[in-house]
C-alpha cells in the first residue's frame, strides 16, 4: 500500500519511507514531516511502482520486509536507469558490520540503526539530501543541450530506453515524433550563425511548450533536428500532436526569405508508434520515426507523415 496524504509543497524534497511495520513509518513521518513530502509503501514491489512514478530525492528503506526485502528493492532499482540515481539509506535493526558491506557494494548510501535518533537520522538525511540536490544539478548539466535549454542526445537515449521498457510491461503504445527544420542550412547562410542560434533556441522553447505530460521529453537530437518521446501514446495522438507542433512553429512567423515553401520558417515532421515487446529492437521505431521524416521531406517539407511500427 502507498500512502501520499501529507505536505505537497513542490519545495520540499520527497521522501519516501518503505517499512512494512506502520509504528516505523509513523516515527519517521513525525521526524520529517515538516521539512520533506514524506510518502509511504508498506512492501517492496509498491515502492518501486512508486519510484518509477514519482521519483524520490532519497529512500529510506527498510531491510526486512516480507516477500520482498529490502536488498532486492535496492537491486532491482539500481539496475533500472529511471531509478539507480536516486539514493537509498537502508533502516535495519541489525548492527552487523557484514550486512551493512553487502548493502554499501549494493549502492545504499547510508545506514540508519533501529531504534531510531531524531538528530542523528535527520543530520543524515540533510547530508544526503544535499549531496543528491548537487548530483541533479551536475547530471542536468550533463543531460541537457547547451544552446537550447531542452534534453540533448544521452538524455533522449536513457528516456527512451526506459520508457521502452516500461512501455513493455505495461502493454501501452510508445511514439516519436522527429522534427527537422526546413532550408536551415539556408536560414544560416543567409542571416548568419548567431541568428540561427536564436532560431534555433526559439523553436526548441516553442516545442518544448507543448510536451506537457510528465513523461514526455522533447530533446536535440542533433543540429536542427529535435526529436519527442509520447509514452502511452497510440499513432493517432502522436499524429495529432504533430499537427500541434508543425502550426505552432508556423505561427512563431520568424521570417525565413530563402525558404522554398513559405515566408516564414517551417519544420517537417516524422511520426512512428508501436507497441514495445520483448526482445522487439527499440532502434527500429528511431529509425521509422527517421524514414517518415524523409517521407515529409520529399513531399515537399512543412509537414507530417507517420506510420504504424508492428
Amino acid at each position: 500500500m502507498i500512502n501520499t496524504p501529507f505536505s505537497l509543497s513542490q519545495n520540499k524534497p520527497l521522501l519516501l519511507v518503505v517499512d512494512d511495520q506502520p509504528s516505523n513509518i509513523q516515527t519517521l513521518y513525525e521526524i520529517f514531516k515538516d521539512e520533506c513530502e514524506v510518502c509511504m509503501a508498506t512492501n517492496g514491489a509498491d515502492a518501486i511502482a512508486f519510484c518509477q512514478s514519482r521519483h524520490p530525492d532519497l529512500i529510506l528503506l527498510d531491510v526486512m520486509m516480507p516477500d520482498m526485502g529490502g536488498y532486492a528493492v535496492c537491486d532491482h532499482l539500481k539496475r533500472d536507469p529511471l531509478t539507480q540515481n536516486i539514493p537509498l539509506i537502508f533502516v535495519t535493526a541489525q548492527n552487523d558490520p557484514a550486512e551493512e558491506a553487502r548493502g554499501f557494494d549494493q549502492g545504499a548510501v547510508d545506514f540508519i540503526t533501529k531504534p531510531f535518533h531524531a538528530n542523528v537520522v535527520k543530520a543524515r538525511v540533510r547530508t544526503h539530501l544535499t549531496l543528491k540536490h548537487q548530483s541533479d544539478l551536475l547530471r542536468s548539466m550533463s543531460l541537457t543541450d547547451g544552446l537550447t535549454g531542452v534534453a540533448n542526445r544521452r538524455q533522449f537515449d536513457l528516456v527512451f530506453q526506459s520508457e521502452w521498457r516500461a512501455c513493455m510491461r505495461t502493454g501501452e503504445p510508445l511514439a516519436l515524433i522527429l522534427i527537422d527544420v526546413d532550408y536551415f542550412k539556408n536560414y544560416n547562410d543567409h542571416y548568419g550563425h548567431q541568428a540561427g542560434d536564436q532560431c534555433l533556441i526559439s523553436i526548441a522553447s516553442a516545442l518544448n511548450i507543448n510536451f506537457t505530460r510528465s513523461h514526455d521529453l522533447l530533446a536535440r537530437y542533433g543540429g536542427e533536428e529535435f526529436i519527442g518521446i509520447l509514452p502511452n501514446t497510440p499513432l493517432h495522438g502522436a499524429e495529432q500532436k504533430a499537427r500541434q507542433l508543425e502550426q505552432v512553429i508556423r505561427d512563431l512567423c520568424i521570417p525565413h526569405a530563402k525558404s522554398v515553401i513559405a515566408d516564414v520558417v517551417t519544420v517537417s515532421l516524422g511520426v512512428a508508434a508501436t507497441i514495445p515487446v520483448k526482445g522487439g529492437d527499440s532502434s527500429a521505431l528511431i529509425a521509422s520515426a527517421d524514414s517518415q521524416l524523409y517521407l515529409a521531406k520529399q513531399g515537399g517539407r512543412g509537414q507530417m507523415q507517420s506510420a504504424q511500427l508492428v
